[in-house]
């Protein structure tokens, strides 16, 4: 039994979705599904019940996820003990970070990581998503916190999601649509659009949405601007096209928020390249675990 096998077994028990998991671990599906199949020949008993519109654990399923989320967690911490032990470890980590960064895990993980090694220095980069990719594939980077391309990251990249979040529509709160509970795309066609510019990651996001649609995205104001896109729409300008998760759209009475229909969601995950092999100070970072600083944050 490979600690591999058991991670793929904990993400589709947490994602509830052999999809889901997949995209979380950067595989395709079939990688998923065969190693589950695997894990349950090697311990003769079925671990998930599936069905067409959900996967849900058996009784042994429920058995063995403390288990492997117990043996995970000590592989993580042990390659973590002996990083530190094999030197004092100094050097730079340089990640690239693009806006909204403060509401993943990032924080909480660079916390764990000054207290386990405080001799490395951190450089923190802003950007794009596409400027920051670029950098970490020329190695300007060490790794970077991105949204997503909805193409492949390119060969040779690996990532963890640190957010999932979705874009939302902001009108003003005396508009007509204030009252939906929600807001389809197409219902977005011919209005005067306000969202991020053309260098923001999310854009292409949007443009395909609404090329699923069939309908035009012409995009009037652009900025990167959150807290200018909530100005604009309160100045009667138009419709905002935002992040649900930036603090300018939270308690504003004279705006509302409203979901898209269907959801418009992404994903912002810490990526870095595979080859050539990674620095000291990232392989430290990287073995620190996702679950590592949030389980420090609950002993708080």
């Amino acid at each position: 039994m490979e600690l591999r096998t058991l991670r793929f077994f904990v993400a589709v028990a947490e994602e509830e979705s052999f999809t889901r998991a997949a995209a979380r671990l950067f595989v395709a599906q079939p990688a998923v599904s065969q190693q589950i199949r695997s894990l349950e020949r090697e311990l003769g008993e079925t671990l998930f019940d599936r069905n067409p519109r959900s996967v849900r654990l058996t009784e042994a399923g429920r058995a063995l996820l403390p288990l492997a989320t117990r043996t995970l967690a000590a592989a993580d911490a042990l390659t973590a003990e002996f990083a530190s032990r094999s030197a004092l470890l100094t050097g730079s980590l340089s990640l690239g970070t693009v806006d909204g960064v403060e509401h993943t895990r990032l924080p909480g993980l660079l916390g764990s990581f000054h207290r386990q090694y405080p001799g490395v220095t951190v450089h923190l980069v802003d950007g794009r998503s596409s400027e920051l990719i670029s950098r970490v594939d020329d190695g300007r980077l060490d790794a970077a916190v991105v949204a997503l391309p909805e193409r492949s990251l390119p060969d040779g990249f690996r990532g963890e999601v640190m957010l999932e979040d979705e874009m939302v529509a902001v009108v003003a709160s005396d508009s007509p649509l204030a009252g939906r509970r929600s807001i389809p795309v197409e219902m977005l066609d011919g209005r005067t659009l306000i969202t991020y510019g053309p260098d923001s990651g999310l854009r292409p996001w949007l443009q395909a949405a609404f090329d699923a649609a069939g309908i035009d995205f012409t995009v009037r104001y652009a900025t990167n601007d959150a807290a200018l896109h909530v100005a604009l729409v309160e100045a009667g300008v138009g419709v905002a096209l935002s992040v649900r998760t930036d603090r300018a759209l939270t308690d504003n009475p004279r705006v509302s928020v409203l979901p898209i229909a269907p959801p418009l969601t992404y994903r912002k995950a810490l990526v870095w390249r595979t080859v050539p092999e990674v620095s000291r100070p990232l392989r430290a970072f990287l073995a620190l675990g996702p679950g590592v600083a949030q389980a420090q944050m609950e002993q708080r």
